[in-house]
């Protein structure tokens, strides 16, 4: 599909050995020759300004050498501006762990467990935000004796404001997915790894006022805890992925935000392939509500791990846009309760880099809700892949 196989990556993301047989393979990618530790430096000036477009062919290619992925990662998503030094880049880190370590000790307060190296998986308050002293809950954390502290300290509280009921309520779902992802890799044997996760996807929902955290979330920063060692860092990387993905998960109560996407799947599969189409129509599934989980989670599930990886950064590097940066930065979301910005639909810049822009752009793609992102015509492409298979199996 992408060309001659490349150095294989498997081994920097084991599977447990019992688990050899994964079910999530449903496709397999070759790709071509990645981008190399040594291109990667090569493209660098001794102030540590980036030339980006030397290492977007190669990662469009056949994707990152899993050693660099993590620091690649930081710019294919905004992290930081390729026209920045070193010396700036640190600055820009250092501010930002300081603030996620404000963030983390303001939900400590909230609820103690944050951070403290385990996570729950069971409700801790009602729907009205009385306290459920179940037992379970402080079996499962590392509080001890305090766990028990905890609840009288919270039924102190009185009532208590909407905003922390509604958070509260989602810490045990999290912990819940959290339970549930990637669980074949080695990596979540540790449960401080598992805590990771589950402190970074709650304090996501805490700071997200909009969307907080929905299902499915776990596995778009699952990858991130793995390449980024600093929790900090890990969590800006996929801070900086849902500002592209968070629309998707928006809920109105009406429809979810992703469901604009799957009418133009619609369309595009009517163009491509008006028989499918028709058969899926008379199926009663032309709202193509079985495409979801495909352009939610960026085909983690249907893909092996080290494969979903490769297919995310492909599309990553022919989507970049230089000015993406600039963009996610104005207005500062440092120190701000609300991730602005990415909720505004701001406009894409009018000065793309990547292979898939420039083209749209070319061919007159520009909008106001900008270019429809690659995975929708994935999506369309592997209908068209198996569409004689799902005319005659699909009943």
């Amino acid at each position: 599909m992408w060309g001659a196989f490349a150095e294989p990556a498997d081994s920097y993301y084991q599977i447990r050995p019992e688990c050899t047989d994964v079910p999530n393979t449903k496709f397999k990618i070759k790709p071509g020759k990645t981008l190399s530790v040594r291109k990667w430096q090569a493209a660098f000036t001794t102030e540590g300004f980036l030339d980006i477009g030397k290492t977007l062919n190669r990662i469009q290619r056949g994707g990152i050498h899993p050693s660099i992925r993590g620091e690649v990662w930081e710019f294919l998503l905004g992290c930081y501006d390729p026209k920045s030094s070193f010396e700036e880049r640190e600055q820009i880190r250092q501010r930002r762990r300081l603030q996620y370590a404000s963030w983390k000790e303001e939900c400590k307060q909230m609820f103690p467990v944050i951070g403290s190296g385990g996570f729950i998986t069971a409700p801790v308050i009602t729907n009205k935000g009385e306290p459920i002293n179940d037992p379970l809950v402080l079996q499962e954390t590392n509080l001890g004796a305090n766990g028990a502290d905890f609840f009288k300290e919270l039924a102190s509280r009185g009532p208590l404001d909407k905003k922390v009921i509604q958070w509260l309520l989602t810490l045990h779902q999290i912990g819940l997915d959290v339970n549930r992802t990637d669980r074949t890799l080695v990596f979540y044997e540790k449960k401080e790894n598992l805590s990771k996760l589950w402190d970074i996807l709650a304090l996501y929902a805490w700071i997200d006022n909009d969307v907080g955290y929905c299902q499915g979330m776990s596995d778009l920063c699952s990858p991130m805890i793995m390449l980024l060692e600093d929790e900090a860092d890990a969590f800006w990387c996929f801070e900086r992925l849902m500002r592209r993905l968070r629309g998707n998960f928006r809920d109105t109560g009406r429809s979810v935000g992703v469901e604009a996407q799957l009418t133009h799947l619609a369309s595009i599969t009517q163009i491509i392939d008006p028989k499918l189409h028709h058969h899926l129509e008379k199926l009663g599934g032309g709202d193509y509500l079985f495409a979801i989980r495909m352009i939610m989670v960026q085909f983690r599930r249907e893909f092996s791990f080290c494969d979903s990886l490769y297919l995310w950064e492909m599309m990553w590097a022919l989507e970049y846009d230089p000015e993406m940066y600039s963009l996610y930065e104005e207005p500062q979301f440092e120190g701000e309760r609300t991730i602005e910005g990415s909720s505004k639909g701001k406009p894409k810049s009018i000065n793309q880099c990547g292979k898939y822009e420039r083209e749209n752009m070319k061919n007159g793609g520009k909008s106001a809700e900008g270019p429809l992102p690659i995975s929708v015509f994935l999506v369309a492409s592997v209908l068209k892949d198996k569409s004689s298979k799902l005319m005659t199996e699909a009943r």
